[in-house]
């Protein structure tokens, strides 16, 4: 089941100009439907908003957006719905252009001093590229449940995270990095891949957060140069706190695998799964995991 609308119309076809496909201009998120409801909606669509603002295109949810993904979700009670926002369809060449009334495209540095002198009765004002809307419907995989039940196992990847702190944190769209980690078969008894950055600092894993449990506190990696802060990282922190923990986001590094306690990972579709392993060191699981997916309603 994968069900396609581009802004708002069902369509599987996206303009071949937009950013999007030519540099991966964009950002995107995906969301668990529970019970015909998608999970932590309102924090979904701000960390979206983010995204888009860091990356320099304005975006907020529009009312039809809202009621689209109400109706979507309604419809298809348990499944996976992603948003997928690109800053829109341009010209070609990195810089990011607008649109005129006129066919001239200027630069956006050249537009900000000009709109600055324009006046909104100005029929020939410059308009910045409207932003491309995706949602997409799909199935939610079936072995997450498994995961959730029996734990995982991590292996190390050998490819490692590029730093860079103007995208880190975003769920952006280009994920080469993460498609070359996946592009290698896990041995056998592996799950996903641990992945570092270029001193070898964990990061995340292939595609959740990770968080390691001490006897007094819990440290889950900082995101300020490389990786996603994804929204059930900060959902699951939040619930760790009220439940009295002490939780530090700082760097953590690969040497310090083997004097953790604990471990397990989040994303928006499993929600919270326990790590049983990583590489050759052993983990028993939190004695706690399973109430923080009963309070947060990650139960699959």
């Amino acid at each position: 089941m994968t069900q396609v609308w581009v802004d708002g119309q069902p369509d599987n076809h996206v303009n071949p100009l937009d950013r999007g496909v030519a540099y991966g201009d964009g950002i995107f998120a995906t969301m668990r439907v529970h019970q015909g409801e998608i999970q932590f909606l309102g924090s979904h669509l701000e960390r979206l908003r983010q995204g888009a603002f860091r990356l320099g295109f304005g975006w907020h949810p529009s009312e039809n957006l809202q009621l689209q993904l109400y109706s979507l979700a309604k419809a298809n009670s348990n499944s996976c719905i992603k948003i997928l926002l690109t800053r829109g369809v341009g010209g070609r060449g990195y810089g990011a252009s607008v649109v005129r009334n006129n066919p001239a495209i200027i630069p956006v540095s050249e537009t900000v001093l000009r709109s600055e002198a324009m006046t909104a009765s100005n029929s020939q004002a410059a308009a910045p590229l409207n932003a491309t809307e995706i949602v997409s419907v799909h199935n939610l995989p079936t072995h997450y449940q498994n995961w959730q039940q029996e734990g995982v196992c991590l292996a190390l990847s050998e490819v490692r995270l590029g730093k860079q702190p103007k995208l880190a944190g975003i769920k952006h769209c280009n994920r080469l990095e993460q498609v070359l980690v996946k592009s290698v078969d896990l041995a056998e008894g592996a799950q996903d891949w641990l992945v570092l950055d270029s001193d070898d600092n964990v990061v995340e894993s292939s595609m959740a957060n990770i968080f390691f449990v001490f006897d007094k506190k819990i440290i889950t990696p900082r995101q300020s140069f490389a990786g996603v802060a994804g929204m059930m990282r900060e959902q699951v922190m939040h619930q760790l706190l009220q439940m009295g923990y002490r939780v530090e986001v700082t760097d953590f590094h690969y040497s310090m695998l083997n004097t953790a306690k604990h471990v397990f990972m989040t994303n928006s579709l499993f929600g919270l799964v326990d790590v049983l392993a990583i590489a050759d060191m052993r983990y028993s699981r939190a004695p706690w995991t399973s109430k923080i997916r009963e309070q947060l309603s990650l139960t699959l």
